[in-house]
C-alpha cells in the first residue's frame, strides 16, 4: 500500500457518515438521551465533522469537535464555516484530551476507540465528562474470536491494536469506572455498506487510495460474519 493506511483513505475521500449505519444510526443513538442547548457535547474523532455539525443544527447545543486527522479536521472546518455553525474545534487526540476535568455532559464516538489504545482513551472520556455524564459509542466488536493469522489480517489492515469481543468492551468499560453500561447489536452488518456515507475528495490523492478501499471491502466481505460492531451506553456517576 506504499505506507499509505485506511485513515488516509478515509481522510483524503473525506468520507463522512464512516461508521457503520452511518448519520441514520446516529440520530438513532441520540434520541433518548437529554440534549439541551446549553448540554455540553464533545464529537470526540469528528472526522469530516458530519456528525458535529448535525449535533448543532439538530439541538443548538455546545457542540465541540476533537480531531487529530489535520485533513479531515481542515475538511471539518470548511464545513462548519460553510454552514456558519458555532461549533468549536480542536486538534488533538482522544489519548490525551485537551480539555479539562469534568467539562463535557455527553461524549460521542463513533467508530474511534477501535483505532486507539482503549483503556488510555476511555479513561480519557471518564476524566473529561463530569459527573452524571453520558458515553455514547458505536465501535468496531467481534461476534467470535479469530485465529492469530485471521485477527493480525485485521490488525494490520486497519491499524489496530486489539480486536474486542461485547464482553471485553464491558470489562474495560467497568474497569474504567462506567455504570449502567448498554451494548447493543444493530439489524444493519458491516458488509451491508452505508446509504447515507457522503465523500469529499482531496485535490490531489494516491490511486493507491483505491487499493485501500477494495482491500477494506474485502475483509468486511471475508469477515461479515464475525466482524461486527455495538452501540454503547453508560454512564460516569
Amino acid at each position: 500500500m506504499g505506507g499509505l493506511t485506511y485513515i488516509d483513505f478515509l481522510a483524503k475521500f473525506g468520507v463522512g457518515g464512516a461508521h457503520p449505519g452511518g448519520i441514520p444510526l446516529t440520530k438513532n443513538m441520540l434520541t433518548g438521551e437529554n440534549i439541551t442547548k446549553n448540554t455540553a457535547i464533545l464529537d470526540a474523532g469528528c472526522g469530516t465533522g458530519q456528525t458535529t455539525a448535525y449535533l448543532s443544527q439538530q439541538y443548538n447545543a455546545n457542540v465541540y469537535g476533537l480531531e487529530l486527522n489535520p485533513i479531515m479536521l481542515e475538511k471539518a472546518k470548511t464545513r462548519f464555516e460553510t454552514l456558519q455553525l458555532p461549533i468549536q474545534l480542536f486538534q488533538g487526540s482522544i489519548e490525551d484530551i485537551p480539555f479539562e476535568d469534568q467539562t463535557f455532559d455527553i461524549i460521542l464516538s463513533e467508530s474511534v476507540l477501535a483505532f486507539v489504545n482503549k483503556p488510555t482513551a476511555l479513561r480519557e472520556f471518564y476524566r473529561v465528562l463530569k459527573s452524571g455524564g453520558r458515553l455514547i459509542a458505536n465501535e468496531m466488536t467481534i461476534n467470535t474470536k479469530l485465529s492469530p493469522l485471521e485477527e493480525a489480517e485485521i490488525k494490520k489492515f486497519y491499524g489496530l491494536d486489539s480486536l474486542l469481543l461485547e464482553e471485553d468492551w464491558k470489562r474495560i468499560l467497568e474497569t474504567t469506572g462506567f455504570q449502567n453500561i448498554e451494548l447493543q447489536s444493530q439489524p444493519q452488518t458491516m458488509s451491508q455498506g452505508n446509504p447515507a456515507q457522503e465523500f469529499n475528495f482531496s485535490k490531489n490523492f494516491e490511486p493507491e487510495l483505491f487499493d485501500i478501499l477494495n482491500q477494506h471491502g474485502n475483509i468486511v466481505i471475508k469477515y461479515h460474519d464475525i466482524l461486527s460492531y455495538r452501540t454503547i451506553f453508560c454512564t460516569k456517576l
